[in-house]
Order: structure tokens, then C-alpha cells, then sequence
């Protein structure tokens, strides 16, 4: 099993620059602990995110770290113009020295499209157009592509993605689309969600791998054998008590900024994580305690469902950066060498 981490970088009380040092910190020690790669968010308008431009970030980082892959989970691709956007991807992709991994998606919130002007009802239209012009440029050297939305004509790629033929793509399997898109265009997926919801997911996108792979292959993808993550909010303490009076509050804050547009706009956003500090638990999407006791809990979800990447929400809510760092630290040592062997990279093999 390889390790990677997801991020919101959410506004706190320090200024924000200050979070960023932080950040840099925090990303240099999960390279010398050997994680495999680091997926930043993209929000709007929310304080759930102080990243709403997440290449400038990772542009940053990619001269921070040496080894470490580092991209997005996702890019809201219907935001972007795509050449602009294929532009910086290839850029990135050159600053990180071919480490760029480019997850997309279509965005959920209505309220962040709505900071922006546009309708989420046309999101659907647009991702699928940027979509196709970010693999024709990354693979072609001229992208030509008419639709109802975007015409380009003979538009010459004088930057190329260093990976060839294209940085890996990933995606969120949710629902019953996601698992057959990644499975169509060859993507690594991540998922999230309760236990018996991310078993069901990833049973669906393994049998969905082994249907698609004509369309895989005509597409061109460099994954032969994808990544299969699943999210996961971690806190580990030296102790169950401790952990939890930490992270009972820090779930709390992070629910709370997870909501406030959604909030403030009067609604409540689409997701399958309790607001509940003893719910999440419960359901398998909050792991907190000891170093023994997050053990335990994380290879009952490696046996049980058989995925091959566990990717860690590690700073959230009101978590300070030592906090972070103890966790992280006590995951490295004590938890980390103990899943590290577990369901090998026969990506595709049965949950035991």
C-alpha cells in the first residue's frame, strides 16, 4: 500500500501566509516519510479553502520537495479556460520535474459557481469539452476542437507535459459515473464516504477496470494498473483519550467551514461525512486514537476492501501544525510500516 494525503488548507486565526510556511513544513516531512503523493483541493468563496488557485500553491511546493507527486483533487475543470489551463498544467508539470498528477472533476457546489458567474446546471457541458481539449493538447502538438462552447483551430502546444504521453489523471468515484468514467479514460481513483458505501465504490470501479479496456486503451492512458484510494481524517495521540478531545473539536471546526456557504446560502452541502464527531467514527470516515488503535482500525479497511492507496486528510478544523506534525510523526513510526505490505500492487485483486 502506498500513503498520500489530501488537502483543503483551511483559513484559522494566523494570517494566511503563515499557513502557507506551515504547509511547506508539513509537506517536506511527508516526503522524508516517504508518501507517495500530496492532492490539493479547489474551493471558492469558502473559508474551507485558502487555495482557490491550487497551481500557484503547488507551484510553490514543487520546488520545496524532490520526490514527492503533487496535484490536484480537483482541478473544477468548467472554471477554467482550457488552454489557459492546460498551459499551467504543462508548466507544472516542467516545475515539478514530471510529478504532476491532474485529478478533475465537475464541482458540486452551486454557490462557488455562483462566485464566479456561472451555472453549475452547464458544468456537465463544460467539463466534458474541457476535458477532451486538456487530453488532445497534452498529446497532440496542435489542438484543433469545435463545440457549441470552445473553438480552437490549429492552436500550436509549444510547452508539452514532460510525462509522456500525459500526466496521470484522477478522479472522484462517487456515484455510479465516476467509477465508469476512470475506468473509460484510465484514471486512478479516490473515494470517501462510510465503509459500506466505499466498499460497494470500489468493487464497482474494479469491475468496471476489467470491463473498459478497448476505451482505455484507445484513449491512451499511462495507468496500466490504477491507484485505489480511499479518504480518511486521521488524528492519532499517544493515547484513545487524547486523541479523541483533540480531534472531537477539530472535526467540528472543519464541518463548520465545510458548511458555511452552504450555510449562509441556506442549504446544506451533498455529502456522506456525519457533521457528527461519534458518527464519523462510526462509519469508518474519521479514524482517531492511539497509534495502536489506528493501526487496528486501518488494516480492517485494507482487508476489507482491498485498496492499494490510503490517502490521509492529516490537517483539519482547528489542528494546530504541532498537532499535525505529532500525528504525523506517530504515523510513521508505529502505524505506517505496519500497512505498507498490505494489498501489493495487484491493484485489482479482491478485497480479502
Amino acid at each position: 500500500m502506498k500513503f498520500g494525503v489530501f488537502d483543503y488548507i483551511e483559513k484559522g486565526d494566523e494570517p494566511i501566509h503563515r499557513t502557507y510556511n506551515k504547509r511547506m513544513d508539513l509537506l517536506r516531512a511527508l516526503e522524508a516519510a516517504s508518501f507517495y503523493g500530496y492532492h490539493l483541493s479547489e474551493h471558492h468563496a469558502t473559508p474551507l479553502s485558502t487555495t482557490p488557485s491550487p497551481s500557484i500553491f503547488l507551484a510553490a511546493a514543487a520546488r520545496e520537495t524532490k520526490k514527492i507527486r503533487l496535484g490536484t483533487l480537483l482541478t473544477l475543470l468548467p472554471l477554467y479556460h482550457p488552454m489557459r489551463l492546460l498551459e499551467e498544467l504543462c508548466m507544472l508539470d516542467h516545475l515539478s520535474d514530471g510529478r504532476l498528477d491532474v485529478g478533475v472533476g465537475k464541482g458540486i457546489s452551486p454557490f462557488e459557481f455562483d462566485a464566479y458567474s456561472d451555472d453549475i446546471a452547464n458544468a456537465a457541458e463544460a467539463f466534458e469539452h474541457s476535458f477532451n481539449i486538456l487530453h488532445q493538447g497534452f498529446t497532440r502538438d496542435r489542438v484543433d476542437y469545435v463545440s457549441p462552447r470552445y473553438t480552437f483551430k490549429d492552436v500550436p502546444i509549444i510547452i508539452p507535459p514532460l510525462q509522456r504521453p500525459h500526466p496521470p489523471f484522477w478522479y472522484g468515484l462517487r456515484g455510479g459515473y465516476g467509477p465508469e468514467f476512470a475506468a473509460r479514460h484510465g484514471m486512478n481513483g479516490v473515494t470517501l464516504g462510510p465503509d459500506d458505501r466505499v466498499e460497494q465504490i470500489i468493487a464497482d470501479f474494479r469491475a468496471k477496470w476489467e470491463l473498459h479496456a478497448g476505451q482505455r486503451a484507445a484513449f491512451g492512458s499511462p495507468v496500466k494498473s490504477p491507484f485505489i484510494g480511499i479518504m480518511r481524517s486521521m488524528f492519532i495521540a499517544d493515547t484513545d483519550a487524547e486523541a479523541d478531545r483533540i480531534a472531537r473539536v477539530a472535526h467540528e471546526k472543519w464541518f463548520e467551514n465545510l458548511a458555511w456557504l452552504w450555510k449562509v446560502r441556506d442549504a446544506m452541502p451533498p455529502i456522506s461525512i456525519a457533521p457528527n464527531f461519534e458518527q464519523a467514527k462510526a462509519s469508518g470516515t474519521l479514524v482517531v486514537g492511539s497509534p495502536a488503535t489506528v493501526k487496528r482500525l486501518f488494516k480492517a479497511q485494507a482487508m476489507r476492501f482491498g485498496h492499494n492507496y490510503l490517502v490521509l486528510l492529516l490537517a483539519f478544523g482547528s489542528l494546530t501544525h504541532q498537532e499535525q506534525m505529532r500525528s504525523l510523526e506517530l504515523f510513521r513510526t508505529e502505524v505506517m510500516p505496519e500497512l505498507a505490505d498490505l494489498n501489493e500492487p495487484t491493484m485489482l485483486a479482491a478485497a480479502k
